[in-house]
């Protein structure tokens, strides 16, 4: 991965470079930020700047991810009593090769693991610390990238801040975190922290632009949906068939929600609506969360004829998108967004998805009638 093909952080860019010129790199860093903003190529870019500097030859063996100083951790289910990673290396070198912008959800496709927990384990700190306490195979560096190190357990946890405490001599330890909540404090509080913000539009625009052949109103859906993620984009790009699915659920939602005030029988729906739903793997679970998110507040706009902001509109199987907006305003938005935000929550808790998604469905037949 190279500096320039890193999706706008202009800034981060700049303070990775001049700690490496100033020879202010620090031992344990922690980078902060979802995937798609590009918190694992800012990694490898910095790695690679940092072996090169020792060996030029290094380049080309980072950007394979085959140097035998740069050693990558990240979270895998347990098989058969197995949860070290190596044994899924492969897998993970070829999605990141592909897309390093790639995320957990990707992964877990990739594996094909369902609803199977993905950690990173006790023994596969154990593991790193065997490797960690060997010599550098070129005689400089040694890099180790842990990828989501916020899925490591408690336990796996503990092991790793004593390495943490006492790293081997001439190692860079770089943590990659999508949030912080399930990080032990300890660990933080010894590791410099690079919060990575989402990519400005415009850089993420360019980059859209000058890869794909795009009208300029996908474009600007796409500019407004990803949020600066550019993962997403790039999922939404490649293929609708997602947001068809997530479009027709979330108009089933809300039917359903309409109705129940005079046909109560029609909440079973509703809780069909959920089995369905939690059946997926976490991370589509969420993604579904963040879409009715951006619908119902897309909804409001539209009522409060904001129609310029308004990128996205569901008109799909007879629904009337118009109508449904009226019916979104200050009287209950805070409400439903709140109760969503609730079982993003949950889920990531991970709280009985079925219970989750049936009360959360239920819920919005309390808020859609609400008088403005």
């Amino acid at each position: 991965m190279n500096w320039e093909d890193i999706v706008g952080q202009k800034k981060i860019i700049a303070t990775l470079k001049d700690a490496i010129n100033n020879e202010r790199v620090s031992h344990a860093q922690l980078f902060i930020g979802e995937e798609g903003y590009g918190v694992l190529p800012l990694a490898l870019a910095y790695a690679k700047e940092i072996l090169k500097r020792e060996n030029e030859n290094a380049s080309q063996k980072v950007e394979h991810l085959n140097h035998l100083d740069l050693h990558f951790s990240f979270p895998v289910f347990t098989e058969k009593n197995n949860s070290l990673s190596q044994r899924l290396f492969e897998d993970f070198r070829k999605m990141i090769l592909e897309n390093p912008y790639a995320s957990i959800n990707d992964w877990n496709e990739i594996l094909d693991a369902q609803n199977k927990q993905f950690l990173i384990s006790a023994d596969e700190v154990d593991a790193l610390n065997q490797k960690f306490a060997l010599k550098s195979f070129e005689g400089g560096t040694k890099i180790l990238i842990i990828w989501r190190v916020d899925k490591m357990n408690v336990t796996a946890a503990n092991k790793f801040l004593k390495f943490l405490e006492e790293p081997p001599k001439k190692t860079i330890i770089l943590l990659l975190a999508e949030k912080i909540d399930t990080i032990l404090p300890t660990i933080l509080s010894r590791c410099q922290a690079v919060e990575v913000p989402r990519i400005d539009d415009d850089s993420l625009s360019v980059t859209i632009q000058n890869k794909f052949e795009i009208s300029d109103e996908k474009l600007r859906e796409v500019i407004h949906q990803s949020q600066g993620n550019y993962n997403t984009a790039l999922q939404m790009l490649s293929s609708n068939e997602t947001s068809d699915e997530f479009e027709s659920l979330f108009i089933d939602w809300v039917r359903n929600a309409f109705m129940a005030k005079k046909k109560p029988e029609v909440l079973k729906n509703i809780v069909f609506w959920g089995r369905n739903i939690s059946s997926w793997n976490r991370e589509k679970q969420k993604s579904f969360l963040d879409f009715c998110s951006e619908m119902f507040r897309l909804a409001l706009l539209q009522n409060y004829d904001a129609n310029n902001l308004v990128y996205k509109k569901i008109n799909k199987n007879g629904f009337n998108w118009e109508a449904f907006a009226n019916f979104i305003h200050g009287a209950n938005i805070v409400d439903i967004l709140e109760e969503i935000s609730t079982a993003d929550l949950h889920l990531y808790r991970n709280a009985n998805a079925k219970i989750v998604w049936t009360d959360l469905g239920i819920k919005l037949t309390r808020y859609i009638h609400r008088s403005a």
